[in-house]
């Protein structure tokens, strides 16, 4: 109830099924999937809850900062970001 009445809050409704089912988590879903087949799946299994943590902050990392991506040309996300501001031209500051 308390999901239904947040989308309708936001003058939102949900993207797959009827308004209000609980099924806008895919995303999150995906990436959770990944990270089970590429970490621990891979690396397991962990011994402890820290481990874990470890290995999650490492693919994290590793998944927003410097993995190739077919969709940026090949590049890791950091350096087609770092492209892209480097082409936008400079900002003036705002008039206080």
């Amino acid at each position: 109830m308390k999901f239904t009445e947040s989308l309708a809050l936001q003058g939102l409704s949900a993207s797959i099924g009827s308004v209000g089912d609980a099924y806008d988590n895919a995303l999150a879903e995906s990436i959770i999937g990944l990270f089970k087949t590429e970490v621990v799946n891979r690396h397991g299994p962990f011994k402890t809850l820290t481990e874990v943590e470890f290995a999650l902050m490492e693919w994290a990392d590793w998944y927003n900062n410097a993995r190739l991506h077919s969709r940026l040309d090949y590049l890791t996300p950091a350096e087609y970001e770092a492209a892209y501001y480097s082409q936008q031209s400079p900002r003036r500051p705002a008039l206080v």
